[in-house]
């Protein structure tokens, strides 16, 4: 399963606002071009483990202050979907 998370966590860390979009889409979750593209301009880079649930509420509260709370509510729901085994 080590492998399945550092999967998806480089994923995290290396997502464009486009495919932020495209997920975002395919699991029901509303979040504007906009709000994509400067969620995806912070996370780039990040080295964040959004399995561990510290680590994961840390980061949404430093997208609530980029794009609000309702979007990171949002996002937090994206990556539970990511983290769903």
């Amino acid at each position: 399963m080590k492998i399945f998370e550092n999967i998806i966590n480089h994923k995290v860390s290396t997502i464009t606002g486009e495919e932020l979009m495209k997920y975002a889409s395919q699991f029901q979750i509303s979040i504007s071009k906009g709000q994509a593209k400067k969620i995806a301009e912070y996370l780039r880079g990040k080295k964040v483990n959004i399995f561990e649930d510290k680590e994961r509420i840390a980061l949404i509260k430093e997208i609530a202050k980029i794009a609000g709370p309702e979007t990171a509510k949002e996002v937090n729901k994206l990556f539970i979907q990511f983290t769903k085994q």
